[in-house]
């Protein structure tokens, strides 16, 4: 990794063909052109069993949750990709950000989003581009302490909104999300200096 700001980047989706996995990566492209080291990774890679306090309790964090939580711990800033399921947030997305704010030992509570800066977007085939799953995301990832940036994309009719390639057809929503990406890293460096 370089010297810019260390970003972990997923969508909160499992699907290989997820809308939202495509949209991250165009995202990610803006962060890495401005600088940042993006750790992008795939959600299905990190199963987890729903949270469950009593599991916890007997066995301690899943092995996925413990190496979420190192990720987490390693990098300034997040990138999500929200994925909207019946008009909320994923039960994917919401399971991963209740095991890794867990804390083990003498870890400080929510150590894994205190201090971090986070980047939203999102991607649906419906006519409200996965909005409603981003105030849900945002009002979660902000009740733990993240800030989250007002800048943000949705993406409406998503189905038919990617070339083959992955980029979006439109190049000024392709722009928009990568200024996503973009402005992630600006803020960051702006907290560090």
């Amino acid at each position: 990794m370089g010297n810019g700001p260390k970003i972990l980047a997923f969508a909160g989706s499992t699907r290989t063909e997820s809308f939202n996995k495509k949209l991250v990566r165009i995202a990610v492209k803006g962060a890495r052109d401005a600088g940042a080291d993006v750790t992008l990774i795939d959600l299905r890679e990190y199963s987890l069993p729903l949270f469950d306090g009593d599991l916890e309790e007997h066995e301690g964090l899943p092995q996925n949750a413990r190496k979420l939580k190192q990720l987490f711990l390693a990098h300034d800033g997040l990138l999500i990709s929200a994925p909207e399921y019946n008009g909320g947030v994923t039960g994917v997305l919401k399971n991963t950000i209740d095991w890794v704010s867990r804390s083990e030992g003498d870890e400080a509570e929510l150590a894994c989003f205190i201090g971090k800066v986070a980047a939203l977007t999102s991607a649906s085939p419906g006519m409200f581009g996965g909005y409603r799953s981003l105030l849900q995301v945002r009002a979660i990832l902000t009740h733990i302490h993240v800030l989250v940036l007002s800048e943000q994309v949705s993406l409406a009719r998503a189905h038919e909104a990617f070339n083959a390639d992955g980029s979006l057809k439109d190049s000024k929503r392709q722009a928009a999300v990568e200024k996503v990406g973009a402005s992630l890293v600006q803020t960051l460096r702006k907290l560090k200096a």
